[in-house]
């Protein structure tokens, strides 16, 4: 028998945030192109082929599956009023159990940076993940001064949590990494469970 799940769609303000597509290949190769110099001092170093068709293929194919699976919800970022692509989000390492958590990791293009995107997408992709996806705990990580990673996170009610030595490489060495937590109010302290 077969089941259509009806795909994650989360509507902003001013987005629609919905699992990358085949069509977004061109509007996303250019904008992370455009926003290399940008981009890739807080990210791992790109693979040759990062900005292919075949290369974004594949991500379509893991996006999909990873969200069916329930183990990542990859979005990227529509802006309604244009359809223009700004940049993405991801929940990642989505822990079931005890643990029920998640990391989210993001990026948005030089050109939409500062214009409260990035603040929105991640209220509300918390918001889901709490109220939608039944999570408690959403991490996330950044390079201790990148300032406006720090402050987005800050902005969205995520508390400071510590350092995190060598956590991921990043241009090409290994990095130290603050950690930031966000946490669901009605899940603190004691349960029923056990």
């Amino acid at each position: 028998m077969l089941t259509f799940r009806r795909k994650v769609r989360i509507e902003t303000e001013r987005m629609t945030l919905r699992l990358p597509q085949h069509g977004d290949w061109r509007a996303w190769a250019e904008l992370r192109a455009e926003s290399a110099i940008f981009l890739t001092p807080w990210e791992p170093i790109w693979a040759p082929d990062h900005l292919t068709r075949r290369a974004f293929t594949n991500r379509v194919y893991w996006a999909a599956r990873a969200e069916g699976q329930g183990t990542a919800l990859p979005l990227m970022l529509i802006r309604r009023e244009d359809q223009a692509l700004l940049g993405a989000i991801t929940l990642d390492n989505i822990r079931r159990g005890p643990s029920q958590s998640g990391t989210l990791g993001y990026w948005i293009g030089q050109r939409f940076a500062r214009q409260g995107y990035m603040r929105e997408t991640i209220l509300a992709v918390v918001h889901h993940a709490f109220t939608i996806m039944d999570l408690s705990r959403i991490e996330a990580a950044c390079l201790p001064e990148n300032a406006a990673s720090r402050g987005v996170l800050e902005k969205c009610g995520f508390k400071y949590e510590g350092v995190a030595q060598s956590y991921l490489q990043i241009a090409g060495r290994w990095r130290n990494h603050v950690l930031y937590a966000a946490l669901r109010p009605d899940r603190r302290g004691r349960t029923d469970v056990g």
